[in-house]
């Protein structure tokens, strides 16, 4: 029997190309399902909490700032990063002033459970900044809230401070409107879901259906799994902090680039090429003021055992933001591979177009956050 053409968006409804892994008229997923996420999302979150052992959050999560008041910076950490010409002495003196500036801020900072737009914080090794709420408009009219319901949105950048890699995703939130459980509502590829490494930054949204009427609507965040610590952020209906994320341009020193072979564990791993990537259909064009990267690897099996390989165990950066998987190619790396055996695969990610220095990461281990990291030149 023929492959047929077409099939129908289990969300919409609506008559979609057959391999579609994206309707391209809600927008939403329709291949590979959420319980895959959910499940890689729970390992993740009981490994980084296994790691850190729980210390981080003895303590409670701290105010460190807002947005906009004198010492909080809203630009590039790394703006100056460019500059060759400031001496060694001056770099020493900057960096011990950095340090006692941190102690500073760590002892005034203030021990609290509540937040507010514009509140910057610190989660253990994870800096928080509530960026803003407001009501969201959906423009699909076959996704439209029910009668008297709004959609709300909250914005948020995290940034990982620590050693060690640490997860983001929108399924540590709850809502709540005048005391009852909200619905979440899933509007597209900006939702907060990212994989940190450390020095990494992101920032995504979270929405909700809501009562109209509410009065009072607070979003839930698990700090602590083990021992279901909370944190909650107040949505204040139309606010912008103007918070700006914070960029990195460094380059990772000694990074792989195209024609490398490298061996990690029992693993060899062939560099093979990075490209842009034009292949999709219209169904899958990128973002305004994005392209879409695509980087071919090659991985072989010397070990006694089996080995797993998927693109999932990539993850990307522009300038140090977390970039979002892209979905439309069929030749995505996933295999496994037993003793002596090959598979060869992409690896493709949604860049911004001012991007500077854009590197794909491959966690090799989980346990120790140990990753190789590799440029993207194309």
């Amino acid at each position: 029997m023929a492959k047929p053409e077409t099939k129908i968006c289990k969300h919409c409804k609506t008559e979609i190309p057959y391999d579609a892994k994206i309707c391209p008229n809600c927008r939403k997923r329709v291949k590979g399902g959420k319980l895959k996420w959910v499940i890689i999302v729970v390992v993740l979150l009981f490994i980084g909490a296994a790691a850190s052992g729980g210390d981080d959050d003895d303590d409670g999560t701290k105010l460190v700032g807002t947005v906009g008041e004198t010492g909080t910076s809203t630009e590039s950490v790394n703006a100056d990063a460019g500059d060759d010409t400031v001496d060694n002495a001056d770099s020493d003196s900057s960096n011990t002033d950095n340090a006692d500036a941190d102690e500073s801020e760590s002892e005034t900072a203030e021990v609290q459970t509540v937040y507010y737009v514009g509140d910057i914080l610190m989660d253990g090794d994870m800096k928080i900044v509530y960026m803003s709420s407001g009501v969201y408009v959906e423009d699909n009219e076959y996704s439209q809230p029910d009668e008297g319901y709004q959609y709300i949105y909250l914005q948020f950048a995290f940034e990982n401070t620590g050693d060690d890699d640490d997860s983001i995703s929108l399924y540590s939130f709850n809502a709540y409107a005048d005391g009852y459980e909200a619905s979440a509502y899933y509007a597209g590829d900006d939702e907060l879901s990212a994989t940190l490494s450390a020095g990494r930054v992101t920032s995504g949204y979270i929405y909700y259906e809501v009562p109209t009427d509410a009065e009072e609507i607070e979003i839930e965040y698990t700090t602590n799994y083990f021992t279901s610590d909370k944190i909650t952020f107040v949505y204040e209906g139309e606010k912008d902090s103007e918070y700006v994320l914070e960029t990195n341009t460094t380059a990772t020193e000694n990074a792989y680039v195209p024609g490398d072979i490298i061996t990690i564990g029992d693993l060899t791993i062939t560099y093979i090429s990075c490209e842009e990537d034009t292949s999709y259909s219209d169904y899958f064009a990128p973002e305004e003021g994005y392209h879409y990267i695509t980087c071919t690897f090659e991985f072989e099996n010397n070990g006694d055992g089996d080995e797993y390989i998927s693109y999932l165990d990539f993850d990307c950066y522009a300038d140090g933001v977390y970039c979002d998987y892209a979905y439309f190619r069929d030749d995505g790396l996933s295999a496994t591979i037993s003793t002596g055996r090959k598979t060869k695969g992409t690896a493709t990610f949604e860049v911004p177009n001012d991007a500077t220095v854009v590197e794909m990461e491959f966690l090799d281990n989980a346990w120790t956050s140990s990753r190789a990291v590799f440029t993207c030149e194309y």
